[in-house]
């Protein structure tokens, strides 16, 4: 075999490989002899078929076998004999190749680059973080028991107001044709609670029971269905009854409907899970400090085939007819040309910074536990209520959906490490300011 070093410009490497006729020859006739002891052949003992016969029968499926083998094996060698990581799979190319003569073919790699991480001690970062304030919890509470209200039957004849929840029965048209999943009977609507398709709460107020109503209505162009998304409808309507909402008192009694001893135990529970939120916003707002230091801090060339593919992920979601996109598009006001300038610097960004978090994590021994991949697949299927099974399941017929989830925990891993070694100052901010978009400002300015 030679390996010949053809290209070493910045991170692209290129080898010519050669591997001699011999040694092919020889893994093919090993393989082929193996295949002679395992196969019966008619009119020859197991082990005594020639070889020649066993070359015409199985030569070409054992060709390709011992070529590929030959060239990752060969490939990998080239890497190893030079100390090099590739960045991505290694582009390989057949320049030439007759059977029976040498394989020739070229290798050409992007690697990755040496990392060296500065010293974290050095960073200095404020952390913002917020006090609850008691009228942060009185406001929870009140959602809660919002979702707790009841509505009892009103016997008077009266308008439906906003608040109000009216008893429905009604059939959804698009040019003249129902549609699947657009008709229900007996369903409670409450007015005002922008349940429906925007418009549609609105024409039902002021209605009274016995009317029969044309709500007119357009689907959203982002609307799940695509079927619909975008397209005029009109649904018949028919008030069946009218029902008002019912004052929740919040009090022991309701707690307790909760599952909680008593008010004070319930006020206690709310203000514990707004303070995890406000520890998550203020994790999330001193990793993003921390990020952007370790951005400017750090300089080193990134593999160019990485940068490629990360920026394709991100035009492709801006290209993309989701509200988020739409917007993103119209808020900038730049041409193609500029948003594709600004957008691989991006991605430039976030590979240079995934790769620096890789590096710590691999000098460090950071690294993610099965338990933990589990934990998170829990997590996330419980977003699916009544399909957790499903969701767990696809999880395991596909590995790599679960080594997406592997990667956010070990670069969350590798943030907190960084932290406890970096300066971090606790700065009091209002609730109001801990939840601004940090973007918000530099859109501004």
């Amino acid at each position: 075999m030679q390996i010949t070093q053809t290209n070493a410009d910045g991170l692209k490497r290129a080898f010519k490989i050669v591997i001699g006729a011999k040694d092919i020859d020889a893994k093919i006739d090993t393989k082929l002899k193996s295949i002679g002891d395992q196969v019966r052949m008619p009119g020859f003992r197991p082990g005594k078929a020639p070889i020649g016969l066993l070359k015409k029968q199985y030569g070409k499926a054992v060709l390709g076998e011992v070529l590929e083998e030959e060239v990752n094996g060969a490939t990998r060698q080239a890497l190893e004999q030079n100390s090099l990581r590739p960045a991505m799979q290694p582009k390989v190319e057949v320049q030439k190749f007759e059977e029976g003569s040498d394989l020739e073919y070229t290798v050409e790699v992007e690697v990755l680059p040496d990392v060296v991480p500065n010293d974290f001690r050095t960073i200095e970062l404020e952390k913002p973080v917020a006090d609850i304030p008691e009228t942060d919890v009185d406001e929870a509470l009140n959602r809660i028991a919002q979702q707790q209200k009841t509505f009892d039957k009103v016997e008077e004849v009266r308008p439906a107001a906003s608040g109000d929840a009216v008893v429905i029965d009604f059939v959804g048209k698009v040019d003249g044709v129902a549609f699947e999943g657009g008709t229900a009977a007996d369903f409670q609507l409450e007015l005002g609670s922008n349940t429906f398709i925007p418009g549609f709460e609105d024409q039902l107020i002021g209605t009274k029971v016995g009317d029969q109503v044309a709500v007119n209505v357009t689907f959203p162009a982002e609307y799940g269905n695509k079927d619909l998304a975008g397209k005029a409808a009109v649904f018949d309507v028919t008030v069946k009854e009218l029902r008002a909402s019912q004052a929740v008192v919040i009090d022991d009694d309701f707690a307790k409907k909760l599952g909680m001893d008593s008010l004070t135990a319930l006020r206690d529970a709310v203000r514990k899970q707004i303070q995890q939120d406000y520890g998550q916003l203020s994790r999330q707002r001193v990793k993003r400090k921390l990020l952007d230091v370790l951005s400017d801090t750090h300089s080193f060339e990134v593999p160019p085939g990485m940068v490629d593919m990360e920026f394709q992920q991100i035009w492709q979601q801006l290209q993309g007819s989701s509200p988020e996109a739409v917007a993103e598009r119209e808020k900038s006001g730049k041409s193609e040309d500029e948003l594709k300038t600004e957008y691989r610097g991006i991605a430039e960004r976030r590979v240079r910074l995934g790769l620096l978090l890789a590096e710590v994590g691999r000098q460090n021994n950071i690294e993610v536990k099965q338990e933990e991949v589990t934990r998170a697949m829990f997590e996330q299927a419980r977003r699916y209520p009544g399909q957790e099974r499903q969701f767990l399941e696809f999880f395991k017929k596909n590995p790599q959906a679960a080594d997406q989830l592997r990667a956010p925990i070990f670069e969350d891993k590798v943030v907190d490490f960084i932290l406890e070694l970096a300066k971090v100052n606790e700065t009091k901010v209002a609730p109001a300011d801990l939840m601004k978009d940090p973007d918000a400002d530099e859109t501004k300015s």
